[in-house]
């Protein structure tokens, strides 16, 4: 249930102009090495409302049913996070907040112009949300994300989705575990049929250490990703939270492919 101060944000959102802003060189750009910058597209109004949004739910000041949240590894490695235990009472170390379009502040978000007009661009057809989520490095370090690809068979959809866009709430600098990318690496496809994290035999053939490219973004930055695009990010070293939000978008006609619970449904978008 929604607690106080809910109300969805009707700034400005955007510092560009979604109608005529130039995505034709991002959409070349994305399809070819697999991601691309936008540049600064979110407004100071919007960045203060999204960030005063992160504090009020991680704080409990505003709670809604069926968020997902993951708390920080209590070591920052990643193999060392608790799986499952969701909510576990007000604290600024979660680095996963999950199903955020049920926010109204966020839901606002997801659903303004520039995303309609990219998703349109590169989605044959109606969009739906396959995911929003907030990834975040808290002040304390957050966790590490090793080398990984967003699809295989935990995913369950199909078809894959394949676009995400990624932007930055905070500066997101070298030493804040900056989104890191292997360009190109989205054409190849899954490294395995489970996707998910890079086995370490093919990170070797691929270079990846020698090949990965840091991409450090200033607050309101957005990037689109391929969900196979190899991508990873390290812990966070300023003292200073550091937070992205990930917005995953797909056909509205794909379809969920899990056999044990109810088949999940996509919230449509743009309509």
């Amino acid at each position: 249930m929604a607690g106080p101060g809910t109300a969805g944000y009707h700034g400005t959102v955007l510092r560009v102009d979604a109608a005529t802003f130039d995505i034709s060189t991002a959409i070349a750009e994305f399809r070819s090495q697999g991601y691309a910058r936008l540049g600064r597209v979110v407004s100071g109004d919007g960045l203060a409302a999204l960030g005063a949004r992160v504090d009020d739910l991680m704080s409990d000041r505003v709670r809604h049913d069926g968020l997902f949240f993951q708390h920080d590894s209590p070591t920052g490695r990643y193999r060392d996070l608790a799986f499952g235990k969701g909510w576990q009472g007000p604290s600024n170390d979660y680095r996963k907040i999950e199903k955020l379009e049920s926010d109204p502040v966020f839901r606002a978000f997801i659903e303004n112009p520039l995303h309609a007009r990219i998703a349109r661009a590169l989605i044959d057809g109606p969009v739906a949300l396959y995911r929003a989520v907030l990834f975040t490095k808290s002040a304390r370090g957050g966790t590490e994300l090793p080398w990984h690809q967003d699809g295989g068979v935990f995913w369950g959809v199909s078809p894959a989705p394949f676009l995400q866009i990624w932007t930055a709430l905070d500066d997101c600098p070298l030493d804040a575990g900056c989104l890191e990318v292997l360009p190109g690496s989205h054409l190849d496809g899954l490294a395995t049929p489970e996707g998910g994290v890079i086995v370490a035999k093919e990170l070797l053939k691929a270079r990846a250490e020698e090949r990965a490219l840091p991409l450090p973004a200033r607050a309101g930055e957005a990037i689109l990703i391929h969900n196979h695009l190899w991508h990873r990010s390290g812990t966070n070293a300023t003292g200073r939270r550091r937070s992205a939000l990930s917005v995953c978008l797909m056909t509205a006609s794909a379809r969920c492919l899990r056999k044990k619970r109810e088949p999940r449904r996509f919230v449509r978008l743009f309509e």
